[in-house]
């Protein structure tokens, strides 16, 4: 099955319509979904992700986004737990020449041990750190 890593600006992009890349964003989601693809993202970008749409759209819409998450057989949530934290602790602090959050290094350490290659993604470290990023 095609695997497809989304990150926090690719669900927030995809859930707010007043985002600029909102349709391009859903077309690209939406067409891997049709191809049979799977989507999968962390429990940290799940915590990013329901803060910022709580915040820019209120909490029934980040309860709604969690309900749909969960429930999805299409979407498979990584957990980080404390082998992949280590891992990332060691990214982190490896990267010191990049502004780059924790999260975005959880994602990429998932990523490497997957062996994902593609991101839904408006974050240009996906880009900086080898990722081939969608759309």
């Amino acid at each position: 099955m095609n695997k497809l890593f989304v990150d926090t600006s690719g669900w927030m992009a995809a859930a707010d319509g007043s985002e600029f890349s909102h349709k391009k964003m859903c077309i690209v989601r939406d067409d891997w979904l049709e191809k049979g693809g799977l989507l999968i993202t962390t429990d940290y970008v799940i915590d990013e992700t329901l803060t910022l749409i709580r915040f820019r759209m209120g909490l029934k819409a980040s309860e709604l986004w969690l309900q749909q998450t969960e429930e999805s057989s299409r979407i498979r949530i990584e957990w980080i737990n404390e082998l992949r934290f280590e891992k990332t602790k060691h990214l982190f602090l490896k990267l010191k020449d990049k502004k780059i959050s924790f999260t975005d290094c959880t994602s990429f350490v998932v990523m490497h041990e997957m062996k994902l290659r593609k991101a839904l993604t408006l974050d240009k470290h996906f880009k900086q750190n080898g990722f081939e990023v969608l759309p």
